[in-house]
């Protein structure tokens, strides 16, 4: 008789990571063509903006604001969008499509590229998940989970934002950081999980997990340095882009500066010179080809915010904003996991080697969460998206509290005591449902919309020249002004068609000047929201009593609006389309009554803004008669529709009323023939005729019509 085999552990199969790179790509893909808001003029002015000038030109109308022209960004960002515009519109020339095709294709590239991009760093965050809790745990697959219903991450991660690449950099060179270093001795025992035996003592040597969830032995001298080689171009790159990305890698580079030998300290610096300087070095000569003069975009960034305080200008905040206000914005209904996740963290000490490794690198993590809020918490001007490089992390920490609260309530469902977390789990899905389609869909969706309007308009009105030439001058097109806060709206890269001429106001920040000049300072945007008529007056050609009567596209002679950019222009054309908030419309009514302008669209904007110069619609004035009397018709259509649509809902309820008080029906049959039908629809057009409760026969109520006519109407 044979001796019974003790069972062995079948070794666990790597998660499909190729399933799940694809299906984050297609999710992400879905996401940017479902994003229609606006959220920060720097998705624009900061990246598609300067990109568009690379790929096509100078003389394209690409608005290129102040910063570029101080060299405070680093060009390998718009170096990015312009190849992605180069491609497309390559791709647009050999298929042949038509210049609306071709619009369309230009402004969809930059937010598929930006998709893949987003992608990556869901990808990374799930990898570096499996690094920290092991192969097919839990606490990653929970990561991963609440990184696709994160409502921040759908609202702005596929958003061309300087901040989101730095994101996706930081997460992806998080992933390849070599942990065994900075986790220090605690992780180094080499104990053997399963004998107990010592497997290695060499002060050279560590014990790090695989994703096989086993302990794996490796040289730090060699494979350390292979991690860094990965790891440190993609974090100089990262601070590059944005500045402040170096909080992160300062903080890692010290802990594994005080728990690693010299030897291994050695090759530290040595990677770090070296990376560094070659990502500096492709950094230093595309700014110089890019800017036409040598210069260092990071610390000229770090001067102009810091130095003189121009962050100020755009706004200051309290020294608690990050936490008030940053990571609940971050998290929404991950907030309280998160704090949970980041608490235990702290508190937690574990006593296996494999634990004491993935606790050393959470612990990390969370080390990283608390210092950088907390040193930009000492510059004034803050914003939520400035921390974002922290929510892939902050995902990560958040997952154990998170499967330790809902997951008995998934995979016990016959047990009822269960049933409340169940609930809680679905709200919580629903509300980031909810709150990611509002801020995606509605939004602040008006900005989008109008610049599609314009595009629709400009096709219709502009007339082709006869010569084929590229980017020819001659041909005439639509002229557009915004009287809106600066940076409302995006520009070029959703205009796309050069011959648009359009303005907007301008908000220069007070460059080169001193304390006293900088706190009585008004820019062009609050120049003209101080007094409008006195703008208006002092700062249109013409002023506000010589307006123009035709449009520019059916004037006799046209005159063409300056192409140069808004905020070189000193004085404004009267355009042919006129945008605006809602907020400014009774004001235009009274300035500009008895001109030629007149309203021929409207769309819905937002239902609230924190800033009261952008809320309500967004409203476009014309000149065109043609298309006002058009806008008007439909307009009342509309409403006529509605109306119908009303009536047709009062009848029927007075039919099913009708049916269930068979012997009642008398008292309203005979009302509506003594009111007829003509006379009862024009009482319902006039908004005359009202819900009221009668009682009638044996002081039983119903719901019945009231009529109320006009003062001094006869009935």
């Amino acid at each position: 008789m044979s001796k019974p085999t003790s069972p062995r552990r079948a070794p666990q199969v790597p998660p499909p990571t190729q399933n799940i790179l694809l299906f984050l790509i297609a999710f992400r893909l879905l996401n940017t063509f479902a994003v229609r808001t606006f959220f920060q003029p720097d998705e624009y002015f900061q990246s598609l903006e300067p990109a568009w000038e690379i790929a096509f030109g100078q003389g394209q109308g690409a608005w290129v604001t102040w910063e570029w022209r101080h060299q405070l960004r680093s060009s390998l960002h718009p170096l990015f969008f312009a190849a992605i515009y180069k491609a497309a519109d390559f791709l647009a020339l050999i298929l042949g499509v038509s210049p609306a095709v071709r619009a369309d294709l230009l402004i969809a590239a930059p937010k598929t590229a930006q998709a893949v991009v987003a992608a990556i760093g869901d990808f990374y965050t799930w990898k570096l998940a499996l690094r920290v809790y092991g192969n097919d745990s839990r606490g990653s697959w929970t990561t991963l989970v609440a990184t696709v219903l994160n409502p921040w991450q759908w609202f702005c991660s596929t958003r061309t934002l300087s901040n989101c690449l730095e994101t996706t950099l930081t997460i992806v060179a998080l992933e390849l950081w070599p942990w065994q270093w900075s986790v220090g001795s605690t992780a180094g025992d080499g104990r053997n999980k399963n004998t107990g035996q010592m497997r290695g003592t060499d002060q050279d040597r560590s014990v790090i997990i695989g994703y096989d969830g086993t302990f794996n032995l490796m040289t730090t001298a060699t494979d350390a340095a292979c991690s860094l080689q990965k790891c440190l171009p993609l974090a100089a790159l990262a601070c590059i882009l944005r500045p402040t990305n170096i909080i992160i890698w300062a903080t890692l580079a010290g802990l594994a500066w005080l728990r690693t030998s010299w030897p291994q300290r050695k090759v530290l610096i040595f990677e770090v010179i070296v990376r560094g300087s070659t990502v500096l070095a492709v950094s230093l000569i595309a700014d110089r080809l890019f800017y036409g003069i040598w210069t260092f975009p990071p610390l000229r960034f770090l001067y102009f915010n810091i130095a003189q305080s121009l962050a100020v200008f755009y706004g200051s905040n309290d020294w608690h904003y990050y936490i008030s206000q940053g990571y609940p914005l971050l998290l929404t209904t991950m907030l309280p996991a998160a704090l949970w996740g980041l608490y235990r963290t702290f508190t937690t000490r574990n006593s296996t080697v494999g634990n004491s490794f993935q606790a050393g690198i959470r612990v990390q993590l969370a080390i990283i969460c608390v210092v950088m809020p907390f040193v930009l918490s000492l510059i004034s001007h803050k914003e939520v998206r400035f921390i974002y490089p922290l929510l892939p992390c902050l995902h990560i920490l958040a997952a154990p509290p998170l499967v330790q609260f809902f997951y008995p309530a998934i995979y016990s469902r016959a047990s009822p005591r269960h049933t409340p977390r169940r609930l809680i789990l679905i709200f919580l899905v629903l509300v980031n449902v909810v709150i990611a389609l509002y801020t995606t869909r509605y939004h602040a969706s008006g900005t989008l919309d109008v610049l599609s309007y314009l595009r629709q308009q400009h096709q219709a009105h502009s007339v082709p020249t006869t010569k084929r030439q590229k980017n020819s001058k001659s041909e005439t097109g639509i002229s557009a002004g915004f009287l809106m806060p600066c940076h409302s709206t995006p520009w070029r890269s959703h205009l796309v068609y050069p011959t648009i001429n359009a303005w907007a106001l301008s908000c220069e920040p007070p460059i080169d000047l001193n304390a006293t000049q900088k706190a009585v300072y008004r820019d062009e945007a609050d120049q003209f929201y101080d007094d409008p008529s006195q703008f208006l007056r002092q700062n249109m050609a013409g002023g506000i009593r010589h307006l123009p009567r035709r449009p520019t596209y059916i004037s006799s002679a046209h005159s063409s609006v300056s192409q140069k950019t808004p905020n070189k222009t000193p004085q404004h054309e009267w355009p042919d389309y006129l945008i605006f908030f809602a907020e400014l419309e009774p004001t235009l009514y009274t300035l500009l009554r008895g001109s030629h302008y007149g309203e021929c669209w409207r769309t819905f904007n937002t239902h609230w803004h924190d800033d009261w110069r952008r809320r309500g619609d967004i409203v476009v004035w014309c000149l065109d008669t043609v298309e006002q009397d058009a806008w008007r018709s439909e307009t009342q259509r509309q409403v006529q529709q509605c109306r119908d649509k009303q009536f047709e809902r009062i009848v029927e309820s007075f039919k099913n009323e009708g049916r269930k008080q068979k012997s009642r029906g008398g008292c309203l049959f005979g009302f509506l023939c003594f009111l007829g039908p003509r006379r009862l629809l024009r009482y319902l057009r006039h908004g005359e005729i009202q819900w009221c409760l009668c009682s009638h026969v044996q002081n039983h109520p119903f719901i019945g019509l009231g009529v109320r006519p006009l003062a001094g109407r006869p009935f």
